[in-house]
């Protein structure tokens, strides 16, 4: 396995610790679980979705939790009182946690779960003050204008 080492990148870029951090987990191996299978799409330039295949599943047997920077799927599958006998098992009836790390300012805006797959929208949502924005040379009217903006 490949050790790298991420020291120029603590030497000149400020405040991505948790990318630093992201890339050591993801180096050590913790890599996210592959039950159950999910597809991650781009639905235009800051729309995302989710969707995830939970054959089996009941809309109560699912919690879904957004938190800051992370997204918490977790099923818990109520247990069958049935007794069976399979003579073949290909259907996982198991219990999952998956977390997905989001970047900065991605926010869940909706889920909606339709013949066992679960897809969940997402949309990076960037603050205006937070948008790139011309400067012009000497023209001292652009940042009292900007500090108004922000003061109301």
């Amino acid at each position: 396995m490949r050790n790298f080492d991420l020291t120029p990148l603590y030497r000149s870029a400020i405040g991505f610790d948790r990318l630093a951090q992201m890339l050591n987990d993801a180096q050590r191996g913790d890599a996210a679980p592959s039950y159950p299978p999910y597809n991650i799409e781009l639905v235009s330039d800051d729309q995302y979705r989710i969707v995830m295949a939970l054959a089996g599943f009941n809309r109560s047997e699912i919690d879904i939790t957004f938190e800051r920077d992370s997204l918490q799927v977790v099923g818990r599958k109520e247990k069958d009182t049935t007794s069976r006998t399979y003579l073949h098992r290909g259907i996982a009836a198991r219990d999952f946690e998956q977390r997905f790390q989001l970047a900065n300012h991605v926010k869940v805006t909706g889920a909606t779960f339709d013949n066992g797959m679960l897809t969940i929208d997402l949309v990076r949502e960037i603050p205006e003050a937070l948008k790139p924005r011309k400067i012009v040379i000497d023209g001292g009217a652009n940042v009292t204008a900007l500090e108004q903006r922000q003061a109301a």
